[in-house]
């Protein structure tokens, strides 16, 4: 049993289709057939079920996703141990799509000015998909909202964020001073769909404060939730950090009367898995960096 074989036989358990795995391994795909098919040879049954669509783990294969992990975590963990100077070497960073983008380029930025020597490997997946890559060990950290629904993590909380209402230009409620939750029950919101948690943030924000968000509309990008409020369709709330670099005049962003609607972000990780000294120097470059944040953006 080879080192390549499970690597092989881990990606294909992930995508559950051997033409996907190939590509993400950047290998044709009958060679990782026949690496597939050398590792149920040697332990002599099938590790997959072949279905019409996708590759289903047997009950060995089960057994075998679990042990391959650990032993794969085991010599990532070594190795990364054996080569840690503090200035070289690779992160493996996660964050949600309503951070990555308005969060990560300044933070990336900062850190790699410092550390020029070192390999930053950004994924950019919903919550419960990045909170799995954590558990597994294919992820060093990830920058997500609370709450967070895992065990066994540590957590540390980076900042808070105040969501700001998005309409757009013309709307009534822009001639309003002050606008209030009872002027914005009965509007159409625009929001994120349900794989996105800032969609629960304002969800659970609205249903504390009795009442429920009519949404006519959601979507999977946090850009076309606010070209839809540009064009009419509702209104929405919106990370500050995104209306930060929203450079349109073609929408407006107010805050709500208190109680203000707020997400807390979050650095998470494994605390079973090897921590670096360049893991923990960029730990200590995004606490520096999230100070930035905590002077939110005015509305306009």
């Amino acid at each position: 049993m080879e080192f390549d074989q499970l690597t092989h036989f881990l990606k294909i358990a992930q995508t559950e289709n051997i033409t996907r795995a190939a590509e993400e391994l950047g290998l044709s795909q009958p060679a990782v057939s026949r690496s597939l098919q050398r590792l149920e040879e040697e332990i002599g049954q099938p590790l997959f079920e072949r279905q019409s669509r996708k590759m289903v783990l047997t009950d060995a294969g089960e057994l075998l996703v679990s042990r391959a992990r650990q032993i794969m975590s085991i010599i990532d963990d070594t190795l990364s141990e054996i080569t840690d100077d503090g200035q070289s070497g690779r992160i493996r960073l996660g964050a949600i799509p309503t951070i990555a983008p308005y969060f990560l380029p300044g933070l990336l930025q900062h850190f790699t000015s410092e550390f020029p020597k070192a390999r930053l490997l950004v994924q950019e997946e919903p919550t419960q998909s990045l909170l799995q890559r954590l558990t597994q060990g294919e992820l060093d950290l990830a920058i997500l909202a609370l709450p967070i629904p895992a065990k066994y993590l540590e957590i540390d909380t980076l900042f808070e964020e105040e969501l700001l209402l998005v309409m757009p230009q013309g709307h009534p409620l822009s001639q309003k001073k002050q606008i209030k939750l009872a002027d914005i029950q009965t509007l159409p919101f625009v929001l994120l769909d349900e794989a996105h948690c800032l969609s629960d943030n304002i969800v659970s924000f609205c249903r504390q404060r009795s009442f429920q968000p009519v949404s006519m509309e959601k979507t999977s990008q946090l850009t076309m939730v606010q070209e839809l409020v540009t064009l009419g369709h509702g209104i929405s709330m919106v990370p500050a950090m995104a209306r930060a670099i929203d450079k349109s005049d073609r929408r407006l962003y107010r805050s709500l009367a208190s109680p203000k609607p707020m997400r807390t972000i979050a650095a998470v990780w494994n605390p079973y898995r090897f921590q670096s000294k360049l893991l923990q120097a960029f730990r200590k470059t995004m606490h520096h960096y999230s100070a930035t944040f905590k002077a939110k953006p005015r509305p306009d």
